[in-house]
């Protein structure tokens, strides 16, 4: 540390600053600088270096340390994917090797792998690139294409561009942002990035529009641009569907355009029997696969597949490593095609597409969006048409914002889903023009999470049982918001159309003559004392502050609801225990000054007690002496004159009836809140309806409400029979013991 502090001494004397000519407080503080940063020093890096038990136990704590918190799991790998992750290993240890048997061994990894994916997935006389990044080989094509189109590339760079500016066509259902990606890893202007509109009146609604493309490119022409290369989806990211490829391919090949193809429906070229629309991306100029979620294979490189004459051109793009070492990126691959063999990569790909064209997904409660037969994606997605099935609630009037309200309950049928059935792999996308969907992909999935059938079937039961929570809520939306706004003197109804639920609402307390910082602080703390009473109900009901995204502060959000809610008494309990808080809050806030004007008023008492004793009893007994003889031989008899301070009045009250009588008598006790929760049946739940609900029979509830008319005629027959004696007078009630057993005589 001595040593640190001189190195920093002689580098600030070099500098013109003298450390001794600070003050000792300014040099105690520098010596506290350097040792804390010693400290975060010797944190980040041991001094000393530790065994490999202790970093391995290191690593361990590492990626099991939130476990406790959050049911965090890792992926199930098994002995494929082991043998993936091994590849990587063994890359490290052959990197080593001298280099004329380096060169050897990546040469026939390298010529294997590319000869295997090209039988596999149908692509003649390709050749591959492994990247990390599955854009990346998009990219290196993009290089390739420049340096074959433009012959001084290599020597002027990016001058010869200006005299034809390269424009490159993308689908507007493509990927986002794969074209802002490509624009800048190539320094082209977005001016060179055109997106082709999907068919608006025939065809599917994510399939790009041919038509108008060829519109595109002829204006382009015109412009002086060169039409460069055009990205097509054999399987959109959201959809699923699959451009008309064939005739994309005749299009290019017109305007000696390069057609670069991507998608999940490129798995299905190593199936026996493909689909003609996906058969077309074999002619392609370039394709890009992603085996590893296709076959279950963790940390296995993307390949783009490609054809082109010039090797020269290849090596200049990049797609041709120059390095040895980087030839072992396809290591992993290699291995784990050999472990799966031909048969294996094939049924897992079968296996994939079977759970697509299931029986059971056809009989799913929820509408499929626009389904082709080439997808293998599933959409499903709510709509407003099946809540109004439902025969309980009102929909008139709810068109306003109906699409922000569809979106957010599939979203929270998609977070549903996900978490009753994780294994189906279901995740939820944003469509230009159906909105939020669940999607069902199981190419990318079920090779990971070992999906099954079995697993479908839940995953449609599941959603059956959502559909009448769903169809009820939405149809009891419009009477939540009718029966807030009965209450608009004490209730607010807030318009959330992001919130999957019923609705929520705010109560607004007395805030007369408060400025606008002290009405916010109590409006808040009354929704919140609220909040708190609501979710202490029996109740299925979820209440809950609501999404992160809502603004507006104090707001009670009520979540989905079944088809036997009772919405008045719903939003009467509300109102009522508002009310109650209310009014206990401004008790609490008068208790103050209650308890302020009893202690002066007692004092008062008190004094003029005191006042009265010495009138009473005399000067001669408040002597110390005098007064203990006098007491001796003359005792006074003097009544008991105590006081009791009622908090619920705020009075003060004599206790001589207390001890006159020996029990607690006065006045009555406050009368009970009342409460709007209405009498239930036994096994009822709080705001349901009776006769609505499937848990109660016909036979028990008229069971139960014959009972409950017998009782009552019971108790009323019993009232109207005259008593057996007169009851005592009220004044008797309260006598001392001597008058009560005088009384009983008479």
């Amino acid at each position: 540390m001595h040593a640190l502090l001189t190195h920093y001494q002689s580098d600030l004397s070099k500098s013109g600053i003298s450390l001794l000519c600070w003050t000792f407080t300014e040099k105690e503080l520098i010596w506290q600088c350097l040792v804390c940063l010693v400290e975060i020093i010797c944190l980040c890096l041991p001094c000393s270096g530790q065994d490999f038990a202790s970093i391995l136990q290191l690593v361990h704590n590492l990626i099991h340390e939130e476990e406790e918190e959050e049911d965090q799991r890792m992926q199930n790998v098994g002995e494929q994917g082991h043998m993936a992750l091994l590849g990587h290993s063994l890359a490290a240890y052959i990197s080593v090797l001298d280099r004329e048997r380096l060169r050897k061994l990546t040469t026939r990894i390298l010529s294997d792998t590319t000869m295997w994916l090209c039988r596999l997935f149908r692509y003649e006389n390709g050749s591959a690139y492994f990247h990390e990044d599955d854009r990346e080989g998009l990219v290196k094509v993009c290089r390739l294409v420049i340096n074959a189109r433009y012959e001084e590339y290599a020597s002027e760079g990016y001058a010869v561009l200006s005299s034809k500016q390269p424009v490159i066509y993308h689908s507007a259902s493509g990927r986002p942002g794969l074209g802002q990606h490509l624009c800048s890893q190539l320094g082209l202007p977005l001016s060179s990035l055109c997106t082709v509109p999907c068919n608006t009146i025939f065809g599917s609604q994510h399939q790009m529009d041919v038509a108008l493309l060829d519109k595109l490119i002829k204006e382009d022409i015109e412009a002086g641009k060169l039409p460069l290369l055009l990205i097509a989806n054999a399987g959109t990211p959201g959809a699923g569907h699959t451009d008309k490829l064939g005739r994309l391919k005749d299009l290019c090949d017109q305007y000696s355009m390069w057609l670069h193809v991507e998608g999940v429906n490129l798995a299905t070229l190593a199936l026996a029997q493909i689909n003609s629309a996906i058969t077309a991306a074999t002619r392609s100029d370039s394709m890009t696969l992603t085996p590893g979620p296709w076959l279950g294979l963790p940390a296995v490189t993307a390949v783009t597949l490609y054809r082109h004459e010039d090797p020269a051109l290849s090596l200049a793009a990049g797609l041709t490593p120059s390095q040895l070492v980087a030839k072992l990126r396809a290591l992993p691959l290699w291995l784990s095609l050999q472990y799966l063999g031909h048969n294996g990569i094939v049924q897992k790909i079968k296996h994939a597409t079977t759970l697509v064209t299931s029986d059971t997904l056809s009989v799913s409660p929820f509408q499929q969006v626009e389904d082709e037969l080439s997808s293998t994606v599933v959409l499903f997605k709510f709509t407003q048409d099946m809540s109004a099935a439902s025969s309980g609630g009102s929909v008139e009037g709810y068109c306003a914002g109906e699409k922000e309200v569809l979106d957010a309950f599939n979203r929270w049928l998609g977070e549903q889903l996900v978490q009753l059935v994780p294994i189906s792999g279901v995740d939820l996308v944003e469509l230009e023009e159906e909105g939020t969907c669940v999607r069902f992909s199981p190419v990318l999935t079920a090779a990971v999470l070992g999906t099954q059938q079995e697993d479908i079937e839940d995953l449609v039961e599941k959603m059956s049982e959502l559909v009448p929570v769903m169809s009820s809520t939405m149809c009891l939306r419009q009477d939540f918001k009718e029966e807030a706004r009965r209450h608009s003197g004490s209730l607010t109804c807030i318009e959330e159309l992001k919130w999957p639920g019923l609705g929520a609402v705010r109560y607004e307390p007395l805030t007369d003559g408060m400025d606008e910082s002290k009405k916010k602080q109590a409006l808040k703390k009354i929704n919140i004392e609220l909040l708190k009473k609501l979710q202490e109900l029996d109740t299925d009901i979820i209440f809950s502050t609501g999404p992160e995204f809502e603004t507006e502060g104090g707001c009670i959000f009520v979540g989905m609801v079944t088809e036997d809610i009772d919405v008045t008494e719903l939003v009467d309990t509300i109102a009522s225990v508002g009310r109650d808080i209310e009014d206990n809050g401004k008790l609490l806030e008068n208790m103050t000054e209650v308890v302020r004007k009893g202690i002066l008023e007692a004092e008062l008492q008190l004094q003029k007690a005191n006042e009265e004793k010495l009138i009473e009893e005399g000067v001669m007994r408040q002597l110390p002496l005098v007064g203990s003889m006098l007491n001796w031989f003359s005792p006074v008899q003097s009544s008991i004159k105590g006081r009791t301070f009622n908090l619920a009045a705020g009075s003060l009250d004599s206790t001589e009836l207390t001890y006159s009588t020996k029990a607690q008598t006065g006045k009555l006790s406050l009368q009970e809140t009342p409460t709007s929760l209405s009498k239930r049946l036994p096994g009822q739940r709080l705001f349901q309806r009776l006769g609505a609900s499937d848990s109660f029979s016909e036979t028990s509830s008229i069971e139960q409400v014959e009972e409950m008319s017998r009782e009552g005629c019971t108790s009323q027959s019993s009232s109207i029979q005259p008593p057996a004696s007169p009851p005592a007078p009220e004044e008797d009630l309260n006598l001392p013991e001597g008058q009560e057993a005088e009384h009983s005589e008479r």
